[in-house]
């Protein structure tokens, strides 16, 4: 049973985003292992609470990492 476990910092993606980041974990895994594995295929996504999460020795926040993102667009 493959498994794939992604973390992220809780209050960032939406409900749609991690379903599609679901789909799409799955999608590439099945496109890999055969698709006679997508009925056993996990994915997990777990949020880690906001500050504690920690890039270069220094905690990230929701509203950090936002506007992160919004300098890339």
């Amino acid at each position: 049973m493959p498994l794939a476990q992604l973390k992220g910092i809780s209050g960032y993606l939406s409900a749609e985003q991690k379903g599609e980041l679901i789909r799409k974990v799955t999608d590439a895994i099945v496109s890999v292992e055969g698709e006679g594995l997508r009925p056993v295929t996990w994915v997990i996504v777990e949020d880690v609470p906001s500050g504690q999460w920690g890039v270069g020795g220094t905690p990230v926040t929701t509203d950090a990492l936002k506007q992160m993102a919004a300098q890339g667009k």
